[in-house]
């Protein structure tokens, strides 16, 4: 919206900067992370009000869970998905395609979590709403934003597969793109809900995940960067940066609020959200392959899951001591700071090596 501001300037005047994506960005940011800050606690004490029980808490998870964590409030992804919308809506070209895309995600997605977490708190059990109708919703929503990247798309790049590595490297899946794009979004949500499972430990690896997921979006989107890096053109992609300086200013305003001992949790509300929309940024800027390493943590989660449901099935044995793996090293003794500092130095690390495949090429 702001961005309009810059058709009065005359080129050399404080509204020239309203151009330029990175200080957009920058005020995407700031606006988001003051949110935060003005509205965390009204919105807790709202929810500690409304929410009797607090969340939920399963009986075959770690049974220190039963008492530290307790009474206390969810749906925290409310603050989340309010900075960055607000943010995003107020900093960024909305006549970009992939703003909306990227934005109807995190919102369907948002939407999805947030009737499952009212259904739990307010029947005070786990149950929530049934696994069958979140993943068709969610596909639904995945499907649409599939179709929407294929229209926007440059023709050369339409229902492509760009690799990592390579520089020319593309495989054409034409109208399989969409069933993989939907993978692709729905995956990385799941995968978000499923790590997010100790205090703090998933809203720093999406943040880092986001960000290098803005850097390549913002190189994608010009051609400049894109001819020196030898990534593909993507127009348009370089505004999801000012989408990404929003969720991590929101992240961080939630943060300061969720350091353990957290006084609420995002729930399915942040965590479905924010990995749909990790997921869409990856579909529009045809770096998908690329966000399994920066998410690579996400991977490992849900690999864990699906590696011991599987022995399990087959032999009667399990792998981990308690799946997801962040719940086998509490079972081994590590203290929940230590598990979630960890892991957010490994989605750094991950991070920076799915950043450096733009040079090397």
């Amino acid at each position: 919206m702001l961005y309009w501001l810059a058709a009065f300037s005359d080129g050399g005047d404080a509204f020239n900067l309203f151009r330029y994506i990175t200080f957009r960005a920058g005020g995407a940011f700031f606006t988001a992370l003051l949110f935060g800050f003005l509205f965390g606690r009204p919105l807790i004490d709202l929810l500690r009000k409304r929410q009797r029980f607090g969340q939920p808490i399963r009986d075959d998870g770690p049974e220190s869970h039963l008492v530290t964590k307790a009474g206390t409030p969810t749906m925290g992804g409310v603050l989340i998905l309010g900075a960055l919308v607000v943010s995003t809506l107020l900093w960024a070209r909305l006549d970009t395609p992939y703003i909306w895309m990227v934005l109807l995600v995190t919102m369907g997605f948002g939407a999805i979590g947030f009737a499952d977490d009212y259904a739990k708190v307010s029947k005070n059990n786990t149950k929530g709403v049934s696994g069958r109708t979140r993943m068709a919703l969610g596909l639904g929503i995945a499907a649409v934003a599939a179709g929407w990247a294929m229209l926007f798309h440059p023709a050369e790049l339409t229902g492509q597969l760009a690799f990592p590595l390579f520089k020319e490297m593309l495989l054409n899946l034409g109208l399989l793109f969409i069933p993989f794009s939907m993978l692709v979004i729905v995956g990385a949500a799941n995968a978000v809900n499923l790590t997010d499972g100790l205090d703090g430990l998933a809203i720093m690896p999406v943040m880092i995940a986001a960000s290098a997921l803005g850097v390549i979006a913002y190189a994608v989107g010009r051609v400049d960067f894109s001819e020196y890096l030898d990534v593909h053109y993507v127009p348009d992609t370089g505004e999801l940066l000012i989408f990404v300086a929003g969720l991590v200013g929101g992240g961080l305003g939630f943060l300061w609020y969720n350091a353990p001992p957290a006084a609420v949790f995002m729930g399915d509300t942040g965590s479905l959200a924010l990995g749909g929309a990790l997921g869409a940024i990856a579909v529009a800027t045809k770096h998908e392959i690329v966000l399994s390493i920066v998410g690579g943590l996400f991977v490992v989660e849900a690999l864990s899951v699906i590696i011991q449901v599987a022995y399990f099935k087959r032999t009667g044995k399990r792998v981990f001591l308690m799946a997801p793996i962040h719940h086998h090293f509490e079972k081994k003794g590590w203290q929940e700071p230590q598990i979630v500092i960890r892991f957010w130095i490994v989605s750094l690390i991950l991070a920076l090596i799915g950043l450096a495949t733009l040079k090397i090429r």
